[in-house]
């Protein structure tokens, strides 16, 4: 048996010899021709292609790879004898792959498609040899008949990536981002930080009149299915939304409830702590597609409006007279002085050129007062679809009922009902007053409590009217007192 295979490789050494040899005796073009009528040969015997995706590429996570990975999980299961179970940070469940040197057969289209996985182990150079820990290559290996190739490059691969980013976004865990002053993007993390985002808010739980919850609800799943009408009509898919309305009705919890009900990231824009519109920019480009971008009580931010025109020194001393003197425009006075940001830089954020460096993005503005607002920035097209959050009425009070207490129907509901419709009050007020206040939490307790808190609120209103119409009153006296003296 030695000897068999020693006279083997001394042959096979001959041939090689001889092929070198043959190699530089006869022509170029003659030797090319050789060497293509084996690969010929080669092709017809062996008729298979072979992709592979690395792990990494350009020092960087691959992400064909990563989602190569999420879709053959899926896959797997049936077919794989040998698999591994692994918990990602941003996921919810645990992600199942192929283990080292397993392999799966996939179907598309009717043709049969081998994926394998295997790691490939070889000595780190990098330092001179020195190192002692070794580099793993890790690998997938896609093999199809190469009469399937253009299927397979133009439809098969595409169709893994799709059905790999659906399955990566239905598990993943929400985060919700902010924007620090003095974080830059050179530290190497990002201009934006980011925690887990777990708040309970949803459209069933959301105090509202129900047709406009309902409108709301099919404008979101509109947009949501809406890449190729989009892509039709030839505009960036995103999706302006300006929340408006008195403080403690909701806006809050309704960028909570659409969050959820998409399934979106929040982006929580502080526009006091953007340097100038170069760093507007910046904080655009590094959001994601999927996600929502929110800027609360954007009338209390920076002062925007008044960078369109000149103002002279009393409208100035006017202005600042009625200004509001709570602490948020307090801060906004203070940071505006530094910020460069102009009304020009955040129109060009919402809808410029480089607002469509992502995809399904939603761009969310809340505000206590829609009329300090400039034109320019609320109107069609940028902030799309104005939503009121009105005071509560009897709709959205049985909402919070159910919620809170319970129950659907009571005697009281026929009194509170009438107290609404004469009171301004927010459902955050109402629902203070019908969260239980003991461990018995009796609803009869919870309601009467609220209808005392609405009485006295209407009497209050109703007080407040007399004292408004008798001072009108005592001035047109006086006026015409006035004129008499002087006739």
């Amino acid at each position: 048996m030695v000897d068999t295979l020693t006279e083997l490789c001394s042959k096979l050494a001959g041939l090689m010899f001889i092929l070198g040899t043959i190699q530089q005796l006869v022509p170029h073009s003659f030797y090319k021709r050789i060497k293509t009528l084996w690969h010929r040969i080669e092709n017809y015997f062996y008729p298979y292609v072979q992709i592979t995706i690395d792990e990494y590429s350009n020092y960087k996570r691959n992400e064909v790879y990563s989602l190569i990975k999420v879709y053959l999980g899926t896959k797997s299961t049936n077919d794989a004898k040998y698999l591994k179970a692994e918990m990602f940070k941003k996921s919810k469940f645990l992600a199942v792959s192929l283990d080292e040197g397993e392999e799966v057969i996939d179907e598309f289209h009717g043709v049969k498609l081998k994926w394998n996985s295997y790691t490939e182990t070889f000595p780190d150079n990098s330092s001179g040899g020195r190192s002692q820990l070794p580099i793993e290559k890790k690998c997938y290996t896609l093999t199809f008949n190469k009469k399937n190739q253009e299927m397979v490059t133009g439809q098969y691969l595409k169709h893994v990536m799709e059905e790999g980013k659906a399955i990566e976004f239905k598990n993943k865990k929400q985060k919700i981002y902010s924007n620090e002053e003095g974080e830059r993007y050179w530290y190497g993390k990002g201009m934006w930080r980011n925690i887990n985002f777990e708040h309970p808010a949803t459209f069933d739980t959301l105090a509202m009149d129900p047709t406009k919850k309902e409108e709301i609800i099919n404008d979101l799943v509109a947009f949501s299915k809406g890449k190729d009408y989009y892509s039709k009509v030839g505009k960036a898919w995103k999706r302006g939304y300006l929340l408006y309305g008195p403080p403690g009705t909701g806006k809050s919890t309704m960028i909570a409830a659409i969050a959820n009900y998409l399934n979106y990231d929040i982006y929580d824009l502080e526009l006091t702590s953007v340097k100038d519109n170069s760093e507007l920019k910046k904080l655009l480009m590094e959001t994601t597609s999927k996600s929502i971008i929110v800027i609360e009580d954007i009338d209390c931010s920076i002062d925007l409006t008044g960078k369109r025109k000149k103002k002279n020194k009393k409208e100035t001393t006017n202005e600042e007279e009625e200004e509001d003197s709570d602490s948020t425009t307090e801060k906004k006075n203070d940071k505006n002085e530094s910020s460069k940001l102009t009304l020009s830089g955040l129109l060009n954020f919402i809808d410029g050129i480089w607002s469509a460096c992502g995809q399904e993005r939603i761009i969310i503005f809340t505000t206590n007062h829609v009329d300090k607002l400039d034109p320019a920035l609320i109107r069609r097209g940028r902030m799309d679809m104005h939503i009121e959050m009105s005071y509560c009425k009897y709709e959205a009070f049985k909402v919070l009922a159910k919620n809170y207490l319970g129950i659907e129907t009571h005697p009281l509901f026929q009194e509170i009902q009438s107290l609404l419709e004469e009171v301004d009050v927010s459902p955050c007020d109402v629902a203070e007053n019908l969260m239980p206040k003991n461990a018995s939490g009796n609803p009869e307790i919870c309601l009467e409590s609220l209808v005392k808190v609405l009485i006295k609120a209407k009497r209050k209103a109703s007080l407040n009217s007399h004292k408004n119409k008798k001072s009108s009153t005592k001035l047109i006296i006086t006026y015409g007192r006035f004129k008499k003296l002087f006739q």
